[in-house]
C-alpha cells in the first residue's frame, strides 16, 4: 500500500512539474546611463512595472545606473555582465560608425529624421549589428532630447567656436570641433558641471532634457542651438542567450510591453522637450537658435568635411561603403545624393 501511495505521489509531483516551470520568476538587471530629466530615464524607469505587467508577474525587472560604466553598457549585455541594458547607439560610433549617422553634419536633423531613416531601413540594419558584434536582441528604440550647447559665454558666429573647450559626445561632432579652432573634450555626464564650475570647459553638448534637468544652465547660461549632432538614439537590448531561454510566451509578452514603451518614447518626445524648454525660460534663460545662414557656414565643407572623411574611413575600416550609406540616408529623407 505504501508503495501505491509512493508512486501516486510521484506521479502527482511529477504532473505538478510543468506548471511550477512555467510559474518560475525570471529576474533580470537592465543597466542604465544616468539622465536626469530625458524621456530616456522616464521610459527606462518604466521598464519593471511594464514587463511585470505584461508578464503576470513572472519577470521581475530591477533598473540600475551604477553597475557599469556608460561606455561599457552595451558591452556588458554581450560579456553577460549584464542580462538587459538601455545603450546609447553614440557612445559606440567609434567602434561601429553606423551606430552614429545622427552626428553626421546636416543629415538627420530632428526626430522626424530620425524615424524616417529607421522605418526605411536602418533600424533592421543596426538589429543585425547588435545581434552579430555585441550578441544582443533589441526590444525598443528611442532617443534623447535634441542635443543644445550650454555655454558660459554666446557662441553665436563661427568665430566664436575658436579655442572655446568644450564637451562633445562622439567622434563626428569632436572632428567639426577642431575643424571651427574649437577644443573637443571626452568627459562623463558627472564630471560636467565641476568642470564647468572650475573652468575646465567652456561648454557641453548635451541633451537639452537633461541639460536643463541638472541646472548646466546656472552656470553655463547660454544654451544654444546648433543642430550639431542633433540626435542620440538608445536602445533597450537583451542578452541573446537569456532571451533564447525564456518560456516563448514570456518572450512575445515582454515584446508587446516593449513595443508599447517604443511608442510611448517617439510619441512623448517633443513633450519632453518642450518641458525643460519652458522650464528653462521660467528660470530667466532664453534659448537661442542659430538662423539658417549660420548652420549653412557651420555645416559648409570647410567645416563638415573632417567628420564626414574620419566616419567615412572607420567604415572602410568596418567593411562598408560609407558613402553609398549616407545617400541611402539621404534617399530615405528624399535629399539628394551627395
Amino acid at each position: 500500500m505504501k508503495t501505491m501511495f509512493a508512486a501516486a505521489a510521484a506521479v502527482v509531483a511529477g504532473l505538478a512539474l510543468p506548471g511550477a516551470a512555467l510559474a518560475q520568476k525570471i529576474d533580470l538587471t537592465m543597466g542604465i546611463i544616468v539622465s536626469p530629466g530625458d524621456a530616456y530615464s522616464a521610459m527606462t524607469a518604466s521598464v519593471p512595472e511594464r514587463v511585470a505587467k505584461a508578464t503576470g508577474g513572472r519577470v521581475q525587472i530591477t533598473v540600475s545606473d551604477s553597475l557599469v560604466a556608460p561606455a561599457q553598457i552595451a558591452s556588458a549585455v554581450r560579456d553577460g555582465r549584464l542580462p538587459m541594458s538601455a545603450a546609447l547607439h553614440t557612445y559606440l560610433a567609434a567602434d561601429e560608425p553606423r551606430m552614429g549617422i545622427f552626428n553626421l553634419p546636416d543629415l538627420i536633423g530632428n526626430i522626424e529624421d530620425y524615424q524616417k531613416v529607421r522605418d526605411a531601413f536602418w533600424a533592421k540594419d543596426v538589429a543585425r549589428i547588435w545581434d552579430e558584434k555585441w550578441g544582443a536582441v533589441v526590444l525598443a528604440e528611442g532617443a534623447w532630447c535634441p542635443t543644445r550647447l550650454f555655454s558660459k559665454t554666446p557662441i553665436h558666429s563661427i568665430d566664436d567656436f575658436k579655442n572655446k573647450r568644450l564637451r562633445v559626445h562622439n567622434p563626428q561632432t569632436a572632428a567639426q570641433m577642431n575643424a571651427l579652432g574649437a577644443k573637443p573634450v571626452a568627459m562623463s555626464m558627472l564630471e560636467i558641471m565641476p568642470a564647468l564650475e572650475r573652468g575646465v570647459i567652456d561648454g557641453v553638448f548635451t541633451s537639452t532634457c537633461v541639460g536643463g534637468a541638472m541646472e548646466l544652465w546656472r552656470i553655463a547660461k547660454n544654451v544654444q542651438d546648433w543642430g550639431i549632432g542633433p540626435i542620440t538614439g538608445w536602445a533597450i537590448l537583451v542578452n541573446k542567450a537569456e532571451w533564447a531561454g525564456m518560456p516563448a510566451d514570456v518572450r512575445q509578452q515582454m515584446q508587446t510591453a516593449m513595443n508599447g514603451l517604443q511608442k510611448d518614447a517617439f510619441g512623448t518626445y517633443n513633450a519632453f522637450v518642450q518641458a525643460a524648454l519652458d522650464n528653462m525660460k521660467k528660470n530667466g534663460i532664453t534659448p537661442w537658435t542659430a538662423p539658417e545662414a549660420e548652420r549653412r557656414k557651420i555645416n559648409s565643407a570647410e567645416y563638415s568635411k573632417a567628420a564626414f572623411d574620419s566616419w567615412y574611413a572607420r567604415a572602410k575600416e568596418v567593411d562598408f561603403d560609407g558613402p553609398a550609406y549616407v545617400n541611402r540616408i539621404r534617399a530615405a529623407l528624399g535629399k539628394p545624393a551627395s
